[in-house]
């Protein structure tokens, strides 16, 4: 009898140890975004883009030579407060680290602001969050924090490329402002006026909308409002269905717009709005469009994506940014959160769409932008259609990270 309790304790303590010793190679990273609601295929998009390069980096090894990252999915339903459960659900998991953008502005800062409570609560369980989508200045400025790292261009480095191009656009005259009734909606308005204000003075701003997010279904009166305005373009950050929509009124109008706009081709569902309506000229700014020449390393990772996930890349920068964790993680020759956010600081990663930097001061990371505009294809500028269309992507200026790098007011306090 002794001689069993033996061994069924030796298989017991063997059983627990082979389990700590897997908890202790494994590295837990949880995505909380919209998986649900008007916005969920944009967070499905954003979440396989997060998968894709957890597993590429699991397949190469993992960190710290063998540790696998364990990719835990948490819905945020686009609300702060979803978002927060979530986040303590991620924690109760073992979530050493969050990966978010995609819910918007207001949310996200909710949820740093709830991270930040739970580290300085409990040290040595701390949690770092890194952000892809969310553009608010404010979360690299006023409101900067420890624990966020922005994968990014901001608002205003955006709008800095957007307003670059203008100034060599002399057909842009009257601008119209409908933007979205939140946080970021607002600031794309605010530095419309002022970076295209700055850059070419005599445009007239003829008017200013905000309008519900998310909840308008026909957006025939705010074009009627536009149309009577008399403006030849619309400064409006508006995204998936909201922009969709809007293409689809102003195309069943016959207003053929210029659209200028932060993330829009990056939406499913805006190159097939454009295309139906076959009018309205949407230019927006991203990292890397898809046809765009001269990246071949980008161009190899969108098909290799495409082969494995049978789905179309749109985002370096989202398949970044566990990758930019990873090298953190590497280099602190740690998953100790804090010495993970220390060796992110002044991070410099090379990408496939070239060198970025993570800016210490701040946690912005410098990344390249590119003005594109929607475009029908000719086998010349636009060569490669998208979403089933003969519509695509024109390249119509490249800035690097350093050039739409704006001045920072974070002060930083750092543990």
């Amino acid at each position: 009898m002794r001689s069993l309790i033996s061994t069924t304790l030796l298989a017991s303590l063997a059983v627990l140890g082979a389990t700590q010793a897997a908890a202790q190679n494994t590295y837990k990273v949880a995505y909380i975004d919209m998986l649900s609601g008007p916005f969920a295929n944009v967070g499905e998009i954003m979440l396989t883009h997060v998968q894709y390069a957890v597993e590429d980096i699991n397949a190469k090894g993992g960190v710290l030579g063998g540790t696998q990252m364990q990719l835990l999915q948490f819905d945020s339903k686009l609300s702060a407060q979803e978002s927060q459960s979530a986040l303590q659900a991620a924690i109760d998991q073992g979530a050493q680290a969050v990966i978010t953008g995609g819910s918007g502005s207001s949310v996200v800062a909710a949820l740093v602001q709830s991270v930040n409570r739970w580290n300085s609560r409990n040290p040595g369980k701390e949690i770092v969050v890194l952000n892809h989508s969310s553009i608010d200045p404010e979360l690299t400025g006023k409101s900067c924090n420890f624990w966020h790292f922005q994968t990014e261009a901001n608002t205003a480095m955006k709008m800095k490329a957007i307003a670059n191009y203008i100034k060599k656009t002399p057909e842009v005259k009257k601008v119209f402002l409908l933007n979205q009734d939140y946080a970021h909606g607002k600031q794309w308005a605010t530095y419309g006026r002022q970076l295209v204000g700055l850059a070419r003075p005599d445009i007239q701003f003829v008017g200013e909308t905000l309008h519900p997010m998310g909840r308008v279904k026909d957006f025939a009166p705010y074009v009627a409002n536009i149309r009577q305005s008399g403006a030849d373009s619309v400064i409006t950050g508006n995204w998936g269905q909201d922009m969709t929509l809007l293409l689809k009124s102003a195309g069943d109008a016959g207003y053929d717009l210029r659209y200028f706009n932060h993330s829009a081709g990056a939406a499913p569902g805006t190159v097939t709005a454009v295309s139906q309506a076959k009018m309205g000229r949407v230019t927006w700014v991203a990292e890397w469009h898809p046809g765009q020449a001269g990246v071949p390393k980008a161009e190899a990772l969108a098909q290799a994506y495409k082969a494995r996930t049978g789905k179309d890349f749109l985002a370096p920068r989202i398949d970044m940014t566990p990758r930019i964790l990873a090298a953190a993680i590497n280099k602190a020759g740690s998953t100790e959160s804090l010495k993970v956010a220390r060796a992110m600081e002044g991070l410099e990663f090379d990408s496939v769409i070239g060198k970025v930097r993570m800016r210490a001061e701040d946690h912005q990371l410098l990344i390249p932008q590119v003005v594109n505009t929607i475009a029908k294809v000719d086998g010349k500028a636009v060569t490669v259609g998208w979403e089933g269309t003969d519509y695509g992507f024109r390249t119509d200026a490249v800035y690097t990270g350093n050039e739409v790098a704006q001045g920072t007011d974070c002060k930083m306090q750092r543990p």
